[in-house]
């Protein structure tokens, strides 16, 4: 099984009037893949949403969801925990609606707090969590907790895995842009990729590694506070690269999702990511 390409949300490209012709027009331009956005809040009605879920099962594309941005998993407060699972199972069912596997979830920020803190608050927040999405019958969905991108967020690679060895049905949704950006454009090119991959498949195995969740574009950072905006594969100032993550993923047969998060330009960056990982895999 090969790794699947598509776009984060609508492409500016797309002319359609609805997001249940989009999986179609995804399809024709060689995608195969499509993350639903709910950042800003579910609001896709089951009617809407299973439209969408047929629509991109008849088309070959496989679905994901995006939950809400404001989620946080590193806040102790009861009452931010008791929204924050209650944001998660309106994602999960949205998802379960349109038989989209995989939810993206963030992690949160670290609220002055030490990064360990903030991680043994978010391991007991997940853990919550994945009890009450077992209880509403969401047990089938993949909850994939985010690499983020800014330095005052819990969210580098080695924090995520930690949180993925909860449960093995979690997966991390690896986002190569955030994981640039945070770390002040060190984490990109060949060595860079090879130790992250490794690192993924020694704490997760080889057969999770295989089949991560990923989210990547180019993205703008700050010295201090690491990402701030995201940018297109033809603006050159900023990175990553995506044609080493390409390479490797072919060399591996590692078969992830890798949703594209250019701005604006997703879907045509997203094939030239699946051009690139085909060229490799001959």
């Amino acid at each position: 099984m090969n790794a699947r390409f598509g776009p984060a949300g609508q492409a500016e490209n797309y002319r359609g009037k609805s997001s249940v012709q989009y999986p179609a027009w995804l399809a024709e331009r060689g995608l195969d893949a499509f993350e639903y956005q709910c950042g800003k809040g579910v609001n896709v009605g089951e009617e809407t949403a299973r439209a969408v879920g047929e629509a991109a099962q008849k088309s070959g594309v496989v679905l994901s969801l995006h939950a809400p941005y404001f989620i946080n998993l590193a806040n102790p407060d009861p009452e931010s925990l008791k929204k924050t699972t209650g944001y998660i199972l309106s994602a999960c069912r949205a998802a379960d609606w349109m038989g989209a596997a995989r939810v993206t979830v963030h992690t949160g920020a670290l609220m002055k707090r030490t990064r360990r803190e903030a991680l043994d608050i978010a391991i007991k927040s997940l853990k919550e969590v994945i009890a009450a999405c077992d209880g509403e019958g969401f047990g089938h969905i993949t909850l994939c907790p985010e690499t983020m991108g800014k330095i005052n967020q819990l969210g580098d690679l080695d924090e995520v895995l930690e949180l993925c060895q909860l449960d093995e049905r979690l997966l991390p949704c690896i986002d190569f842009g955030h994981l640039y950006a945070r770390s002040l454009g060190e984490l990109e090119g060949e060595e860079a990729t090879v130790r992250m991959l490794d690192r993924v498949e020694e704490l997760l195995g080889r057969d999770r590694a295989s089949r991560f969740h990923s989210h990547f574009s180019k993205i703008a950072f700050t010295p201090n506070g690491g990402e701030k905006v995201h940018l297109t594969f033809d603006q050159q100032d900023f990175g990553p690269d995506p044609a080493p993550l390409m390479r490797e993923l072919a060399r591996r047969r590692w078969s992830p999702t890798i949703i594209c998060e250019s701005a604006g330009t997703q879907d045509v960056d997203a094939l030239t990511m699946k051009k690139q990982y085909l060229a490799h895999l001959i």
